[in-house]
């Protein structure tokens, strides 16, 4: 466990199936900026939101909110908290230090781009 988020997931092939579960009232700003170092969460994230509530706000000052059940595509350069009393699980596919590249995700944020349907 690290900065209060609880991890477990399974190698399968070059990508990693993740569980995160984010604690109520955590924030990356808080929990895990002091840890990682940098200003703001530099990862990709793309997976299945299975539980709870997520809002992640953008370097741009975009703010976009996810609440499971519901599919997550999210850029690096972001900050995320969990929203309510209840913690957030989610389900991510992950590429360690190549999840942009292999998931084609932009590597910055734009408010221009179109949401998932």
């Amino acid at each position: 466990m690290v900065g209060g988020v609880q991890l477990d997931y399974m190698q399968t092939g070059a990508a990693r199936v993740k569980r995160v579960i984010y604690p109520p009232g955590f924030k990356w700003s808080v929990d895990l900026k002091p840890i990682i170092g940098t200003e703001l969460c530099m990862h990709a994230h793309a997976g299945f939101l299975a539980k709870g509530q997520l809002r992640i706000q953008y370097a741009d000052g975009f703010v976009e909110d996810f609440i499971a059940p519901q599919i997550v595509s999210i850029e690096p350069g972001h900050d995320g908290w969990v929203v309510g009393e209840e913690p957030a699980v989610l389900i991510e596919f992950d590429f360690q230090g190549e999840t942009v590249q292999h998931l084609q995700i932009p590597q910055v944020h734009s408010a221009d781009q179109a949401p998932l349907a």
